[in-house]
């Protein structure tokens, strides 16, 4: 029957989070020209159970029913749709066929009677409506009434909303029951910013030599960060960093005295993945920035990269948790042409339960400190099943942390991940920049994975400046901004975009003077006092994703058509069904995605999808400008990459 949500037959539980509007569908007939009813049966996880009556969705999927429900719930929910033959549904069908041509008029409203009196004798209805079913039987039964006053009868609009609400039915079939594990809202739905701390208030000593931010200066951040609309700060490892074979500026082989290295290569005589780098500070120092950032609004998401430095504790103490090559050496991490001669990756081979035991040791701690979000560095280079183990053990004690999975991998890869447990991804958004892509990528992401893969659009990374970045001026930045913002209910900025950093390193696609392996303090307060800063423009984006639900949904995504092969269009809409206020909520975004040059066409849209009659004319107001326009399924738009290259339109609610 080919239920959905659904993840490989049932072999994992499908993912929403709370709050999310979910579509379920399954493929359901019968033989012959019977009607038929189907109906999606969800238990919550409090044990309430709820009835939601499907609806055939169109021509274009014959045999597919469907409806949408509000998960409102963490915790594990179950649903099985339940088929049935609509018996008044096909009597009423036949009828209105056969009584106006006098055919076996006698039989069918007998046929009609005998399903009235099984309405009336259903003990769940109003003795009101037992009542009215009861006179209805008698009336269709009574061969001396007229045929056109017992069809009159038959047709009363109270009686088929009833029958509606409550069918007559037989040959119920149910489907297999499937579960779907409702996470909480951040799971699903956030707006994430990245910093490195030790770059928050470092400054050069008079003898040239680098002083270290701390968590104490990095807090001061925070309220900014905090008033960009941001949900959650992302720190890069924390820890110690290994002094063996650290990495100067750009990755230079050879760093000096002053150095600090990549914050990737973990451990040293400090100590390791339980243990702060000593210059942010202390534990205690550390407490203090994630209480600012509650105070501000904020969670903190911390880096969990299995791999040591080799300074690392691990590589004395545990030497078989690494791999060890024939000429004696440990083998250094590697992504060709890349090499980390100051990373060794971890061997889950030679000791699998100790490798285990000691992550989870080390993931429990930091949750003790109050961390409930940990972005999981290159988890495709891990075994599989630990990560499903590890996120079932820890979400089984602490079912509010979260997993993002760092991996830039093969498709099956990703999926599997994400399968296994990783509430968040990482994705390939940051290269899909044209409108064939970007329509193949929201599709994947909102409607195939949406049932197991949440996807994290960030928009640039420490390790990712892409060449549309790289050379597409600053109409680039806005427009993958504004694409990332309102696609999905997930993205995110890596620190420096804001002020439109774009320089390479030459050869490669990632940022030249990488703040991985320097301090790069950034003075943000001059760049906003010149108006040459994007921080205005993320901030409204995050303003719009608070005030608007419909952008704070996955599974909404529609694409819409227009004339021009830069021009990408997509609606989202939130029904009025699911919100408090009892108002529904619909923008539309249309994206030149060219950066270099201005765009003229005609926008194509399917007005029933935005929840209008066709035909209907309606206003929007662009977000980005506050200007106003009447539109209808067919519009003229023109987006000045130089001025404004993204709409972000309301539509207004017919009154």
């Amino acid at each position: 029957m080919e239920p959905s949500p659904e993840v490989d037959g049932g072999l994992f539980a499908a993912k929403a989070f709370a709050g999310e509007v979910v579509p379920f569908e399954i493929t359901a007939f019968r033989e012959g020209h019977d009607l038929i009813g189907v109906d999606l049966m969800l238990l919550a996880p409090s044990g309430e159970q709820t009835a939601h009556r499907m609806q055939p969705l169109g021509i274009e999927h014959p045999d597919r029913w469907g409806v949408l429900a509000l998960l409102d719930a963490e915790g594990e929910w179950r649903f099985r749709m339940q088929a049935w033959a609509d018996e008044w549904g096909t009597w009423r069908a036949v009828a209105e066929k056969k009584i106006p041509a006098g055919v076996d008029i006698a039989v069918t409203f007998q046929e009609g009677a005998i399903i009235a009196e099984r309405a009336a004798a259903d003990q769940r209805r109003s003795k009101a409506e037992r009542r009215m079913f009861t006179d209805l039987a008698r009336m269709l039964g009574d061969d001396a009434a007229p045929a056109e006053a017992r069809m009159a009868a038959a047709s009363e609009p109270r009686v088929n909303q009833i029958m509606a609400e409550r069918p007559v039915v037989s040959l119920q079939t149910l489907s297999e029951t499937r579960r779907i594990v409702v996470e909480r809202t951040r799971a699903g739905v956030g707006a994430w910013y990245e910093f490195f701390p030790r770059s928050i208030g470092a400054k050069r000593r008079g003898d040239g030599t680098w002083q270290s931010g701390t968590f104490r200066t990095a807090a001061l951040r925070l309220p900014e960060v905090a008033a960009m609309g941001f949900d959650v700060v992302y720190l890069p490892p924390i820890h110690p960093i290994g002094r063996a074979y650290r990495k100067g500026p750009n990755n230079a082989l050879t760093a000096g005295p002053d150095d600090p290295g990549s914050p990737w290569a973990i451990g040293g005589p400090d100590g390791g993945h339980d243990a702060i780098h000593p210059e942010l500070g202390t534990v205690e120092d550390f407490q203090y920035f994630l209480g600012k950032a509650e105070l501000s609004g904020l969670e903190v998401a911390i880096d969990l990269a299995l791999q040591a430095s080799p300074d690392h504790p691990w590589v004395q103490t545990h030497p078989e948790w690494f791999t060890t090559l024939p000429d004696g050496t440990i083998a250094y991490a590697e992504n060709p042409p890349k090499k980390y001669q100051d990373i060794y990756p971890l061997n889950f081979d030679n000791d699998y339960d100790g490798l285990r035991h000691e992550v989870r040791r080390i993931v429990e701690h930091w949750i003790g400190l109050g961390i409930k979000i940990f972005r999981v560095d290159n988890p495709h280079t891990k075994p599989l099943r630990f990560w499903e183990w590890l996120i079932h053990d820890v979400n089984a004690a602490h079912p509010d942390v979260v997993f993002l999975a760092e991996a830039f991998s093969r498709p099956a890869v990703m999926q599997t991940l994400a399968k296994a447990g990783f509430q968040q991804s990482y994705s390939y958004f940051t290269w899909r920049n044209t409108k064939a892509e970007l329509e193949e990528f929201l599709t994947t992401i909102s409607r195939d994975w949406a049932p197991f893969y949440r996807a994290n659009l960030f928009v640039n990374t420490p390790d990712i400046l892409t060449e549309y970045l790289q050379f597409g001026g600053r109409a680039a930045f806005k427009i993958r901004a504004a694409i990332a913002a309102t696609a999905g209910p997930l993205w995110g900025v890596y620190s420096g975009y804001e002020l439109y950093e774009s320089v390479a390193r030459p050869g490669a696609e990632e940022y030249i003077d990488n703040e991985k392996y320097e301090f790069k303090p950034r003075d943000f307060g001059r760049a906003a006092a010149s108006g040459d800063s994007l921080a205005p423009y993320l901030t409204m984006l995050n303003q719009a994703r608070k005030a608007h639900p419909a952008l704070r949904q996955l599974r909404n995504l529609t694409l819409h058509g227009s004339d021009d092969d830069a021009v990408l269009v997509y609606s989202k809409r939130f029904d009025a069904r699911f919100s408090r206020a009892g108002r529904s909520d619909t923008v539309i975004v249309v994206a030149n995605v060219d950066p270099h040059s201005v765009r003229e066409t005609l926008v194509h849209l399917d007005v029933t999808a935005l929840g209008l009659d066709p035909g209907a004319e309606f206003e929007v107001r662009d977000l980005v400008t506050g200007q106003r326009w009447n539109w209808s399924a067919r519009n003229y738009v023109r987006l000045d990459s130089f001025y404004e290259p993204v709409h972000i339109l309301h539509v207004k609610e017919p009154s």
